[in-house]
């Protein structure tokens, strides 16, 4: 299940976990952030050793702009707070092989 992060506080909280944290930068609008969304989903029940979460850029700008997301969708992965991998566009093999790579 891919979770919605609400607050700074909160991504900064979930993105600090010893183990591998997928997080989604999306925007309701954009047309490849939904077409992508359900991949999403299915990576989610996949790669149970992950955590998954979305972050809505026009809700957490801030957020957004501390992680130099310019383009949705924006797959950032971190481990223990650290970006560990990114993936700038709708393209599931490329999130997919980031994810298998960092697990």
């Amino acid at each position: 299940m891919v979770s919605a992060i609400a607050s700074a506080s909160d991504f900064d909280k979930v993105i600090s976990v010893d183990k591998l944290v997928v997080v989604d930068f999306f925007a309701v609008w954009c047309g490849p952030c939904k077409m992508i969304a359900p991949m999403i989903e299915k990576f989610s029940t996949e790669y149970t050793e992950a955590d998954f979460y979305k972050v809505d850029v026009d809700e957490l700008p801030d957020v957004a702009r501390k992680c130099e997301v310019s383009s949705m969708p924006t797959f950032i992965l971190y481990k223990s707070g650290k970006p560990v991998a990114k993936v700038v566009g709708a393209n599931p093999a490329a999130v997919k092989q980031a994810i298998a790579s960092n697990i």
